[in-house]
């Protein structure tokens, strides 16, 4: 199974504020957030209640500023790792592993 969907982290989104005043980038740890969310839901999670799963790996490419908007792909694998590449258009911005955990 494989998607893609579009990430949007509002430009006043709290962790612009103190990372880093004066050039503010996306803390990678908000953008892994909205990655395993978006995920999630396409998995058949609910919003509420996000599949907890494990980054196996993650690499950050290239700095995200306020107001961009981003595509995340991603493929999974009957192991229940799911790839995920996320860019600004052309530019490459994150890619990494999720392993989600399978259904009994």
């Amino acid at each position: 199974m494989s998607g893609e969907t579009t990430l949007f982290i509002a430009p006043d989104h709290p962790a612009f504020a103190g990372h880093f005043p004066g050039m503010p980038i996306l803390p990678g740890v908000v953008l892994l957030d909205a990655a395993v969310h978006a995920v999630s839901q396409a998995l058949g999670a609910s919003a509420s209640s996000p599949a907890i799963c494990q980054i196996s790996s993650a690499k950050f490419l290239s700095p995200v500023g306020p107001g961009e908007t981003l595509s995340l792909s991603w493929t999974s694998s009957a192991s229940g790792s799911v790839r995920f590449d996320i860019a600004c258009g052309s530019r490459k911005i994150a890619t990494g592993t999720l392993v989600v955990p399978l259904a009994p």
